[in-house]
């Protein structure tokens, strides 16, 4: 007798062959289409492109974390703020202000504060991640420059990155002075006698800046560059330097079975994307609990800004210390007469030597590539102790931007040590000329100390801690090789080369050429002999790209 079967189970049946609702919405999503290609075969050439697993790439995802905060609580403030420096007398929440006239910039900052629920915890996310994007930027700078990274074919990247560098300090400053408190009041008024100080076109500046006398419409001229012009210009310059670390290719530590041809690594999707979502998800998490917990440009405290008062010991985001302290270190008394009028070095020296320090962080990577004649392409990153003479350039600039740093807070170290400005000033004055010298031949001379053990570690292992005793009562410690690993990470990845000097086409030594085959010299002369540990220089011509 033949049975049929229920209803029941033969629904049962057809219901677990049939696909889910996510994995129908999933196979829709991979045959759809962007800018012409199906979303399944961009999903199958990031699962196929690897991507290196080092620290230094974090940096890059605060960096972006702290970009989505800024444009998520920069959107929400936009909808409550006023940029408009007009008077009104304040009647807000906050008890001790009432009655007193501020401008409507303050008015709103104050009302965004008190008034609107969770008002302050989106402007003080605001300000945390304007505090934390540079310092991320700076230390991608670091790990760019200690590594070589910048090296062709990604020297156009190293400039994108100083780009995005001065965009962030653009967007801080504008953004600083918007509150309209007498912090950022005090802020402005040293910005206006910087432009007041510049000869000729002092004047005209100040004013076309701030709308006519201090303060002007400043507020209503540093709204639109704050939210509308920086955002588009930093986002701009994000989106071309990913396009191109796409199409150069990611660059990697040297080690086993790494050359400039292969990357070794985790796949981009779903392994790097998942580890870069994490710490997204982890860096906007803690700024959010810091925004909450941490108070930050307290500016009920500070009160309105008033073109007649400072406030005692303001100090400006620490972003910006270096600037303030360029104009505190020049020597009083530098200004001169000529075609009558003054020239005040106050402002001119400081003006120079910030902006000839980032000219000269913006154009190294062709600089260097000059000194040495290195043209080739580069894939795999150096081990700072490997390049001395950049190494020691690094830490003096990195000495050298601190001492300016440090003299952004001259007052403030004179009262809390009670020494005197003058002597504070006098320290960092020296510290400032002589400090990067000294650093340069102490980072120095320490790579090439670093060099040397690493050239003992390879010839003959590292200690094991294991003593042993000779027939002769000898005792000697047991030393165990190197595990092929780290010999990988030790040995120099690719050779280096030293400019020859020799007569052009025509037969003559320029000036130019002589300077360069100096600095390769002075640049290259930095390696230890594997075979007797003194210091050397290669010697050979450039290898030139077929």
């Amino acid at each position: 007798m033949r049975t049929t079967p229920a209803p029941s189970a033969d629904l049962s049946t057809r219901d677990r062959n049939r696909p889910s609702l996510t994995d129908r919405l999933g196979e829709r999503m991979s045959r759809a289409t962007v800018f012409g290609r199906r979303l399944g075969d961009i999903r199958a050439d990031l699962a196929r492109r690897p991507v290196p697993q080092h620290w230094t790439n974090l940096f890059g995802v605060v960096s972006l974390a702290c970009i989505v905060v800024l444009t998520a609580t920069g959107i929400l403030l936009m909808f409550w703020y006023t940029p408009s420096s007009a008077t009104t007398t304040y009647d807000g929440a906050y008890a001790p202000l009432r009655g007193a006239e501020v401008s409507h910039a303050f008015a709103s900052t104050m009302r965004i504060t008190f008034e609107i629920p969770g008002g302050l915890l989106v402007r003080q996310a605001h300000h945390w991640a304007g505090l934390l994007l540079p310092a991320a930027i700076i230390m991608q700078l670091l790990t760019t420059f200690f590594t070589g990274a910048f090296r062709r074919p990604r020297r156009g990247m190293w400039v994108l990155l100083f780009l995005i560098f001065v965009a962030a300090l653009a967007g801080g400053w504008s953004g600083y002075a918007l509150p309209d408190d007498l912090l950022s009041g005090t802020g402005l008024r040293i910005t206006e006698g910087i432009a007041l100080g510049i000869p000729v076109v002092g004047t005209w500046l100040a004013s076309l800046l701030f709308g006519g006398s201090f303060p002007g419409e400043i507020i209503a001229h540093l709204y639109p560059l704050h939210v509308a012009i920086v955002p588009a210009v930093l986002i701009a310059l994000v989106a071309l330097r990913a396009l191109a670390a796409w199409r150069v290719g990611p660059v990697q530590s040297p080690g086993a079975g790494r050359t400039g041809r292969n990357v070794v690594g985790v796949p981009l999707w779903p392994n790097a994307a998942a580890r870069a979502g994490g710490l997204f998800a982890l860096v906007t998490g803690v700024l959010l609990v810091i925004s909450a917990t941490v108070t930050v440009n307290p500016i009920q405290l500070y009160g309105p800004a008033s073109p007649g008062d400072a406030g005692a010991g303001s100090q400006p985001d620490w972003y910006t210390g270096f600037l303030d302290g360029a104009l505190r270190l020049v020597p009083s008394g530098w200004e001169f007469v000529l075609f009558d009028r003054t020239w005040t070095l106050a402002v001119l020296a400081p003006l120079a030597v910030v902006t000839l320090f980032l000219l000269a962080i913006a154009v190294y990577p062709f600089a260097e590539a000059w000194a040495t004649g290195d043209i080739r392409e580069h894939h795999l990153l150096e081990r700072p102790r490997t390049t001395p003479t950049r190494t020691g350039i690094g830490v003096a600039a990195i000495v050298f931007y601190g001492t300016l740093w440090a003299a952004g807070s001259a007052d403030l170290v004179a009262t809390q040590f009670s020494v005197t400005f003058e002597g504070v000033i006098a320290v960092l004055q020296a510290t400032l000329v002589l400090g990067p010298i000294v650093a340069f031949a102490i980072a120095r001379r320490v790579c090439l100390g670093l060099q040397r053990r690493d050239r003992d570690a390879a010839l003959h292992g590292y200690e094991t801690g294991r003593l042993v005793r000779l027939p002769g009562g000898e005792y000697v410690e047991v030393h165990a090789p190197l595990p092929a690993e780290a010999l990988a990470r030790i040995e120099r990845p690719e050779p280096r080369f030293l400019l020859v000097l020799h007569p052009d086409e025509r037969g003559r030594l320029t000036l130019a050429r002589r300077l360069q085959v100096r600095l390769s010299r002075w640049y290259l002369a930095d390696s230890i002999d594997s075979e007797t540990g003194a210091r050397m220089v290669p010697v050979g011509e450039v290898a030139r790209r077929p």
